[in-house]
């Protein structure tokens, strides 16, 4: 039987939709895509959010940009998508990128924007993780 995709972070998968505009894949999950052993999802751009974008972090349960807008609707709108997406395709694993607002799983930024890391998850691998998904990191990849 075949195993099911693991969907993963798009900007991992060499995509354009990093909050900063850059293409910074990780070769890794480039390859689990080109062999079709994942799918590739960005859960900030489906929510609506441009590339480029402003910088964004959790505070208090909320996700703010650096310009001080409340972007949670958005944040919480792609992480509904992501798990629509994941369950369609019938993922059950994720592999997301770490520290981010939307997919940081186990540690994000504090919303600071001073580069301080706390425990915690973003939107989407939190949401990933409340439906029984097992949720790494590229940083966890063997």
């Amino acid at each position: 039987m075949k195993q099911p995709p693991v969907i993963v972070s798009a900007c991992l998968a060499g995509m354009f939709c990093r909050y900063n505009g850059e293409v910074d894949g990780d070769p890794r999950v480039e390859e689990m895509v080109r062999q079709g052993l994942a799918v590739p999802f960005c859960p900030e751009v489906m929510g609506g959010l441009p590339t480029p974008r402003p910088p964004c972090e959790i505070r208090n349960g909320l996700v703010f940009g650096d310009d001080g807008v409340d972007r949670t609707e958005e944040y919480e709108r792609g992480a509904a998508e992501g798990l629509r997406l994941a369950r369609l395709y019938g993922c059950t694993t994720a592999i997301l990128k770490a520290r981010s607002p939307s997919c940081g799983s186990g540690t994000i930024y504090d919303g600071t924007f001073t580069s301080t890391r706390i425990p915690g998850d973003g939107v989407f691998a939190g949401l990933l993780k409340a439906n029984g998904f097992t949720v790494r990191t590229e940083e966890e990849l063997d």
